[in-house]
């Protein structure tokens, strides 16, 4: 999983940048309403965690501007503000959830699969997908009941699949994901773990679309 994360505070953005590794997921750090992007899909977050007080800007504009081109990339505000107004204000706005500082790293990582699990469709923490299932908090898979050894890359990669089942995924987006998990991910890197993924979960699941990406297809497509 890879957020985008907009925090003025160098404390708190480190540490989380640090906490959300361990958990296995990325995040790109901005401090400015200046530096963020002009549309969520120039980063392909799979969340983001807004602050509302930057140097700069209000995080409410942000929300109202991204908003306004993407209706589904979760975001969550993370915010001192404990008025009941401003959370109003950030849900009637477009935020997917609300979380006030302080909190604890446990709670936040919760509510941040939560949003990404209901952007994905999935209402239960495994995600099912025919006889696959992915359980994205344990980071870990099972094909028809059995384990799945997969490598850290290997997962993330399953996970950027699995929550368009059926779609062709760009290359460029996977990539793009990936990428801040400290390997460089080229093209040639990305067919090699295409091609391990494929061996552990059945050549027959990963469908190459030339010149584009990969499509995860379930046991009932394959059928």
């Amino acid at each position: 999983m890879h957020l985008l994360l907009i925090e003025d505070d160098l404390d708190l953005g480190r540490s989380l940048q640090a906490a959300l590794r361990q958990q296995g997921i990325s995040c790109e750090w901005l401090r400015r309403t200046h530096d963020a992007p002009a549309q969520l899909a120039d980063v392909a977050a799979d969340c983001v965690l807004l602050d509302l007080n930057l140097p700069d800007g209000y995080g409410l504009d942000l929300l109202a501007r991204w908003r306004r081109a993407d209706a589904a990339t979760p975001i969550v505000i993370i915010t001192a503000r404990t008025a009941l107004e401003d959370r109003l204000a950030g849900l009637d706005g477009g935020a997917d959830d609300v979380v006030l500082k302080p909190f604890v790293m446990p709670e936040l990582v919760s509510r941040i699969h939560a949003v990404v699990r209901r952007s994905a469709r999935q209402a239960q923490d495994t995600w099912k997908l025919g006889d696959l299932s992915i359980t994205p908090r344990a980071r870990t898979a099972q094909l028809a009941g059995a384990p799945l050894p997969l490598t850290r890359r290997e997962f993330q990669l399953l996970m950027e699949l699995a929550r368009e089942p059926g779609s062709v995924v760009p290359k460029s987006r996977i990539a793009q994901r990936l990428a801040p998990l400290d390997e460089p991910l080229d093209n040639a890197t990305l067919e090699m773990h295409i091609s391990n993924l494929r061996k552990k979960l059945g050549a027959e699941r990963i469908r190459t679309v030339r010149g584009i990406g990969y499509q995860l297809l379930t046991q009932a497509s394959d059928a």
